[in-house]
């Protein structure tokens, strides 16, 4: 199973359970994760991007056994971000970035987010967006964050034709059409960690088709087991269960 959606380090508002990589890794490996795509908890509030991201590729390298791997932070509102991209693949190998638009204070419709695709695509790197990372009623009242606007991202996607956009944390803030013309495009692919209601998966892709959806699972925000329960209970059928826990999510590491 590969989770798209993981987190290293702590949270900066409480501390979590898992919180430490050794006991992440472990619970990962006892639920049958094999792969993991991490990105840094640090890269919600520090201002020092790089530094975020040489501490994440350590940590994977020398405590992730082997199984995870890293997604670089990009703020496109700090100096010299072009060249947080470019370390990003050439110096730490990262096969691509997780972006938070609404806490690094840019829109999807700005031109610092075009800017920020096209070094993207040119580095062939995945974008992950994180659409949320809490709900707005559980925010410090002094970090009032909403929700990424996504639906600039219709238009903006045939300007990258080569760009890969994985979509964390959605669910509650984007809804059919768009999710079902975003899917359309080829380019965009959507994590469960945020679905919610009896049989939602299977609700979901019906929205979108299944080789679009990944297992993705926020952990250590969330509880491991939340994602994996909602595998199970959907009813998905082996075929469309191991393409979502596994198939849809391989292809998007390979480069030309």
């Amino acid at each position: 199973m590969i989770d798209v959606n993981v987190s290293l380090f702590q949270w900066p508002f409480r501390r979590l359970p898992h919180d430490d990589t050794a006991s992440l890794v472990q619970k990962l490996q006892s639920a049958g994760v094999t792969q993991a795509w991490v990105g840094s908890f640090e890269a919600i509030l520090h201002e020092d991007a790089d530094g975020v991201n040489r501490r994440l590729a350590e940590e994977c390298r020398t405590r992730g056994a082997g199984m995870l791997i890293p997604f670089g932070c990009v703020n496109p509102t700090l100096p010299d971000w072009k060249e947080d991209v470019r370390r990003c693949r050439e110096e730490y190998g990262m096969p691509g970035v997780r972006l938070h638009p609404n806490y690094h204070g840019y829109t999807l419709d700005s031109e610092l987010f075009a800017e920020l695709l096209s070094a993207c695509e040119r580095h062939q790197l995945i974008v992950q967006i994180s659409a949320r990372m809490e709900d707005i009623r559980t925010q410090h009242p002094l970090v009032q964050v909403p929700d990424v606007d996504l639906n600039p991202l219709l238009e903006l996607l045939p300007k990258y034709p080569s760009l890969k956009l994985v979509l964390l944390n959605s669910q509650r803030s984007l809804r059919a059409p768009l999710s079902t013309q975003l899917a359309e495009t080829g380019q965009v692919s959507f994590d469960i960690a945020m679905l919610e209601g009896i049989g939602g998966v299977g609700k979901f892709i019906r929205e979108v088709p299944y080789q679009h959806v990944l297992f993705g699972s926020h952990f250590p925000f969330f509880y491991l087991e939340s994602s994996l329960l909602k595998m199970k209970e959907s009813d998905l059928g082996e075929t469309i269960a191991m393409a979502i826990a596994t198939g849809n999510a391989t292809p998007l590491l390979a480069t030309e």
